[in-house]
């Protein structure tokens, strides 16, 4: 599961993401107490996004990221895009979704043009990529200069004295959770195990930085165990 590598892993994370598309933003209210509505507003704050801009949520799932820049800047260009056609069919049912563009994207080959995008946020996908520097190359070609991307992810339990506890909903409650609510038992202990396999905030930092971007910050959320982190495409030097 998690420690699969290469086009295995893509092939093995986009499966999975068919198999529990009907229940996913279900789940994601479930697993995180409704506080996942909450770092979707922070992550659309956090794009800037101009009146009449340009947005592309990558790894959209069912488009909460996209729907969310759409109520707070209604004039913008809304792209959800996705490798897993499934969970872009369960965003198309819901009717105040219509807006958003659907396009199946693989986020280590985006089908834009350089220099499109006035943000480009993204919602629990770079602990499931097969090369994270790739896929952080790819968001800057097609930001604007000037432009802004946020990631929003989950990262690994801090060693404190909440650790034993996060631990036990991450291993135990969370796939419970998961069998109980959408039947698949194997993908909600995959969640787990690749957040706790994924990279610290710092380390996400430097990678960002070694991309190009500056500006960058991060927030912790939910005792640490999710990081909000934003970079800003240099301007063109004229």
């Amino acid at each position: 599961m998690a420690h699969l590598e290469g086009t295995e892993r893509a092939q093995y994370v986009q499966n999975m993401f068919a198999r529990i598309a009907g229940r996913y933003d279900v789940m994601n209210r479930l697993m995180t107490g409704g506080q996942d509505v909450k770092w979707r507003k922070y992550v659309i704050e956090q794009a800037r996004l101009p009146e009449n801009g340009r947005l592309l949520d990558i790894a959209t799932g069912t488009g909460d990221i996209a729907l969310e820049g759409l109520k707070q800047q209604p004039g913008i260009q809304a792209i959800g895009g996705d490798f897993t056609i499934e969970m872009m069919q369960v965003g198309k049912r819901y009717p105040e979704r219509q807006a958003i563009q659907w396009v199946v994207s693989d986020t280590l080959a985006l089908p834009f043009p350089d220099n499109y995008f006035d943000a480009v946020t993204s919602g629990f996908l770079m602990r499931n990529v097969i090369d994270v520097p790739g896929a952080f190359a790819e968001q800057m070609r097609v930001t604007k200069p000037g432009g802004r991307v946020v990631v929003l992810e989950s990262s690994p339990p801090k060693r404190n004295w909440l650790r034993p506890f996060i631990l036990i909903h991450l291993n135990t409650i969370i796939p419970l959770l998961g069998r109980l609510i959408s039947g698949e038992a194997e993908a909600y202990r995959y969640l787990p195990d690749s957040t706790q396999q994924f990279k610290d905030p710092d380390t996400v930092v430097e990678i960002m930085r070694q991309t190009g971007f500056t500006n960058i910050q991060y927030k912790l959320f939910m005792f640490g165990t999710i990081a909000i982190h934003t970079g800003q495409k240099p301007t063109a030097v004229s």
